[in-house]
């Protein structure tokens, strides 16, 4: 839980939340229709409509979710108000969609983008791994990567739709297969790729702009969380429709053809029918012009598609460093995994974020022994998210949305039971990773000495922290308050300490532990971040403290963990109404400045007028 007063920076506009929905949900195009064909072929329309009306579903529950979780509304922290033990369950659910995203995404990115079918896993493997360095320095700038390929994606949806537009027919469809079968059933469950982005946006509500009228006291992101998810589940619904009517729409004779490409499938049908269309109004005069626009056509929409995917295999690292360094921090794994490099990104959970993907993919044939394991872990999460809320009495749902909730859940549990039915595979990998996370938890939980108690609710409640919180004394100070942002033992504290002396007022000594990791949550989701604990930051403050007792100086260690510095050490400043801000002046390596800024001209930049600015170098 936060320090009183003190709020994760609430930056995250809707437009940014959608660029990284769309990550995930506007890549899934690039495969469903494919490996729906590949099941049942020209009977799979209904399958494909089937799949994009319960994504849509999913959609307006996660709106709900967010909702009533503005702090941070994954399946963490939505199932850890219910048991922990589900809390974990749901979260290693994830980690192992996480890794077959990863795995998944960096293997179709390959395909787009024309690499020969025999180099595709070795390529792979070599992307796995430069995404894991380029995550060496923290993930501060992929969210600008994911915004700025969204826009070129959904224009190569459109391109395509509307190359196709002339052609699309119900002519070659199967219109004599039943709907309801056992057969069609198991083929709705293989095809279900395109959900596990909604958990992104339920976990980012923690720092999602606030609503109009609303305060970091009482946080409301509904209407942002709604601005996000609306628009791109309504492009991925009618996209993935019009896409598969417009495969379903070309002859049966290119069947051949269609299975071949199953892969990338986006790539095919720009490249026909951008053949189609350049001959019907070229006259079909020059039959070699017409494919070579429809081969350029393709090569736009691979590269397009392809860097995407390549962006949705970077978000997928990066969430697993956040979610692996999230339960170490919480207990449930070993604490070794919270050590963190110099950029603030922990070791263990990087190296297990690349190495889980490069070993899954090292097994792998092709993209649909991948897309087999993909669903059990993601549907898995959703099931348990939607189904905490659903049983969740004190969440204050309407009697509509709890009814729609609780019907999702019910079909995501048959879902999952029929995965792990009809998938060996699929079962055996999610047995692994949960039963490889619970090994560990046990572990991590023995070493920290953590025993496990049944007590009374009246003895629970009486122990609990949360329940002390609001009759803590507060005081406030006179004069003029001086803030100072320490790194180490340097002068700057020293002319801190004599400028609070002179103002006669309290010397806030900001210590910001920096955390390179996409968290899925807040960043205090179950324990106050303590100075004490941090051996950098107990060297100052126990130091400043002494010294402010003998000038007379109040000083009050202030410290937080933050994934940005520049926007945590801002919103300090204004939450606790500094009038004198002290920075040292940077001292940083080259690459690292270029990878990741400067946080005092960030600070620089964007202080408000109010409050002075004082650089001692």
């Amino acid at each position: 839980m936060s320090a009183p007063g003190v709020h994760r920076p609430r930056n995250v506009g809707w437009a940014r939340a959608a660029s990284f929905l769309y990550g995930d949900w506007g890549t899934s195009k690039a495969y469903v229709i494919g490996l729906a064909f590949l099941t049942v072929q020209f009977s799979s329309f209904p399958i494909i409509l089937a799949v994009c009306l319960f994504t849509g579903l999913v959609g307006y529950n996660y709106i709900v979710v967010c909702k009533h979780f503005p702090d941070g509304g994954g399946v963490y922290s939505a199932a850890r108000d219910q048991s922990r033990v589900l809390a974990v369950l749901g979260s290693l659910l994830l980690l192992a969609d996480f890794i077959v995203t990863a795995a998944l995404s960096g293997w179709d990115a390959m395909r787009y983008l024309h690499v020969p079918p025999q180099y595709v896993k070795i390529s792979t493997l070599g992307v796995i791994v430069l995404i894991g360095f380029l995550n060496y320095f923290g993930p501060k700038h992929s969210g600008s990567l994911a915004v700025s390929l969204a826009i070129p994606m959904v224009f190569v949806v459109v391109l395509i739709i509307l190359l196709a537009l002339p052609h699309l027919t119900f002519q070659f469809m199967d219109h004599g297969a039943r709907l309801v079968t056992k057969a069609n059933w198991v083929a709705f469950v293989g095809v279900i790729l395109a959900l596990s982005g909604v958990e992104a946006i339920a976990n980012l509500t923690g720092v999602l702009k606030l609503d109009e009228g609303s305060s970091h006291e009482v946080p409301i992101v509904a209407k942002t969380a709604r601005k996000a998810i609306l628009p791109v589940a309504i492009e991925v619904v009618c996209g993935t429709a019009l896409l598969g009517w417009a495969m379903l729409s070309i002859p049966p004779s290119y069947t051949p053809e269609i299975k071949k490409n199953y892969e990338v499938m986006l790539n095919f049908l720009g490249e026909h029918y951008g053949e189609l269309t350049w001959n019907q109004y070229g006259g079909g005069l020059f039959g070699w012009s017409g494919a070579f626009i429809g081969h350029k056509v393709g090569l736009l929409i691979g590269i397009v598609v392809g860097l995407l995917l390549l962006s949705a295999v970077n978000t997928a690292v990066s969430a697993m460093i956040g979610l692996i360094y999230m339960l170490a921090r919480d207990g449930e794994m070993p604490k070794s995994f919270t050590k963190l490099n110099s950029h603030g990104v922990p070791w263990a959970p990087l190296f297990i974020a690349v190495g889980l993907p490069l070993v899954l993919t090292l097994f792998t044939e092709d993209l649909d022994s991948l897309a087999d394991m993909y669903a059990i872990g993601v549907v898995g999460a959703i099931a348990v998210n939607l189904g905490s809320c659903w049983y969740n009495k004190k969440l204050g749902l309407s009697w509509y949305e709890r009814a729609i909730m609780g019907i999702t859940f019910l079909m995501l549990f048959a879902i999952e039971i029929t995965i792990a039915k009809t998938k060996p595979a699929a079962l055996f990998f999610a047995v692994c990773v949960v039963g490889i996370g619970f090994a560990l938890r046990a572990y991590s939980m023995k070493r920290a000495g953590l025993e496990t108690l049944t007590v009374k609710k009246e003895l629970a409640a009486a122990v609990v922290p949360e329940r002390w919180e609001n009759i803590r004394l507060n005081f406030s100070s006179s004069g003029q308050s001086v803030m100072v942002a320490a790194r180490g033992i340097t002068p700057v504290l020293r002319f801190a300490l004599e400028e609070s002396k002179l103002r006669q007022g309290p010397l806030y000594v900001l210590y910001v532990k920096e955390l390179a990791v996409n968290l899925p949550g807040p960043v205090g989701t179950t324990e106050r971040p303590r100075w004490q604990e941090d051996r950098r930051a107990a060297e100052i403050m126990y130091g400043m403290l002494e010294l402010g007792r003998e000038l007379g100086v109040q000083v009050v260690p202030v410290y937080t963990v933050s994934d940005n510095p520049s926007m945590s050490i801002l919103d300090l400043s204004a939450t606790l109404g500094i009038d004198l801000l002290i920075l040292g002046a940077p001292h940083r390596q080259t690459l690292a400045m270029l990878l990741k800024g400067n946080v005092v001209t960030e600070v620089a930049n964007n202080l408000p007028p109010n409050i002075q600015l004082v650089i001692h170098g």
